[in-house]
C-alpha cells in the first residue's frame, strides 16, 4: 500500500485525536487526554492556529500524524517543536514514522528554523532507537518543568 504524507486539514482532527488517545493508552495515561475535539480543531485551524500537522494516509485512512508548533530560543532563534509523532500500532515498524519525521525536518528547514526539538519518555525504547537514526542529541541535563491549571 502507498502511504502519502500531506498537511493536516480540519476534517482530519477526529482521526488525529483518536490517535492521541491511542498514544495515551500506550504511554499508560489513558485518562490524561482531556482536550475536546472542538478545542483541538480551533487550536489548529481556527482564527489563531497554534499548531500545524502532517498526516500519513493509506487508502484515505489516517494511520499517523506529526504535530508541531513554533518555539523560540533567545540563544538560537526559532525552532520547530515536535509535540507528537504518532503511528497506529498496526502500522508501526513499516516506515510511516520515518516519512512523517522526514517531512517535519524538511518543513523546519524550509521555514529556516534553527532545528527541531521534542521529548521522549525514557522507557520508550522503540522511539529512542528510532530517533537515534537521526543523530539526535539526547540531553539528560535539562529537567522538564510545568505548572498546570
Amino acid at each position: 500500500m502507498m502511504t502519502t504524507i500531506r498537511p493536516a486539514q480540519i476534517q482530519d482532527c477526529q482521526a488525529m485525536l483518536a490517535l492521541v488517545k491511542e498514544l495515551a493508552v500506550y504511554e499508560k495515561a489513558p485518562d490524561e487526554v482531556t482536550i475536546s475535539l472542538e478545542h483541538f480543531m480551533e487550536s489548529g485551524f481556527g482564527k489563531n492556529p497554534v499548531y500545524w500537522a502532517f498526516v500519513a494516509e493509506e487508502n484515505n485512512i489516517i494511520i499517523g500524524f506529526a504535530l508541531c508548533y513554533k518555539r523560540f530560543s533567545t540563544w538560537k532563534g526559532q525552532r520547530c517543536y515536535l509535540e507528537d509523532i504518532i503511528v497506529t500500532e498496526e502500522h508501526r515498524g513499516k516506515g510511516v514514522g520515518k516519512l512523517l519525521m522526514d517531512k517535519v525536518l524538511q518543513d523546519a528547514e524550509e521555514k529556516n528554523f534553527h532545528g527541531v526539538s521534542w521529548q521522549v519518555l525514557d522507557w520508550n525504547t522503540p522511539a529512542i532507537e528510532f530517533y537515534k537514526k537521526y543523530k539526535t542529541n539526547f540531553d539528560a541535563e535539562w529537567v522538564n518543568c510545568m505548572v498546570t491549571f
